[in-house]
């Protein structure tokens, strides 16, 4: 009990400190964390890219007594090592679990590291399919189309909603925030484009976007795979961008 209050009061006091300049916590120079609200955060990971340059991956962290979720990893283990030991050591807070976006790089690139720490990884099961296929780290929970959890008190949801930006790919959603992770299938409002389409699924995915308007009229905060945060308008962005490369094939 008292290590649990320790950590809690550890956590309050980080984002306290931060709160007042940008609500952001920089872990190094490639690594931030950036508070939402209550103990929500989103993990942003900077990697030098030989076709893209310098370019940021967004994932979210849930602090709950002293344990934490991670949805989605850092492009590689290395960068999910800081993570992980900078929580550990600087709040007293362990990942017990993971939950994966889709099956790429930027979604379970660090798996395998939090799989050493023994974390319970989860993803529906066209995700833990493709990752048998392609011999990549194979979660350990797995989902059809709907999966919640809660997690010390706090209930998590993950739905599959139809293919976009891969045939894979998952929300995650958190009805007390009203806080969307909507992962590498929404774009940040500055997306001029789609970005990566080798496994996209152009023909569904603005009709899955509406599937994920239609559940979830009160979004407050949607969580981008790439980019700056926002609201609602960037599902209407997204759908909006999806139609237009939709109109030129």
């Amino acid at each position: 009990m008292i290590r649990l209050l320790f950590s809690l009061v550890i956590v309050l006091l980080s984002v306290a400190h931060v709160s007042a300049k940008s609500d952001t916590i920089y872990v190094n120079e490639d690594i931030q964390l950036i508070h939402l609200q209550d103990s929500v955060f989103v993990h942003v990971s900077w990697i030098n890219s030989e076709r893209y340059g310098r370019i940021s991956c967004n994932g979210m962290i849930i602090v709950r007594q002293g344990e934490a979720v991670m949805v989605d990893t850092p492009m590689n283990n290395e960068q999910t090592r800081q993570i992980y030991e900078y929580l550990e050591q600087t709040w007293g807070v362990t990942i017990t679990r993971h939950i994966a976006g889709h099956f790429h790089v930027d979604c379970i690139g660090g798996l395998p590291y939090l799989q050493d720490k023994g974390v319970k990884s989860i993803a529906c099961r066209l995700t833990v399919n493709k990752c048998k296929e392609e011999n990549l780290p194979v979660p350990s929970i797995v989902f059809e189309a709907e999966y919640d959890f809660t997690f010390n008190g706090l209930p998590i949801e993950c739905r599959y909603y139809g293919g976009a930006h891969s045939f894979d790919n998952i929300t995650v959603w958190l009805p007390r925030q009203q806080i969307l992770f909507g992962g590498c299938m929404v774009k940040s409002a500055r997306s001029k484009g789609l970005g990566n389409l080798s496994d996209a699924v152009l023909d569904e995915w603005d009709v899955t976007l509406e599937k994920i308007q239609y559940a979830y009229p009160n979004i407050q905060k949607v969580i981008t795979g790439h980019g700056s945060i926002g609201g609602s308008e960037l599902l209407h962005h997204t759908i909006g961008l999806v139609r237009k490369k939709q109109a030129t094939l």
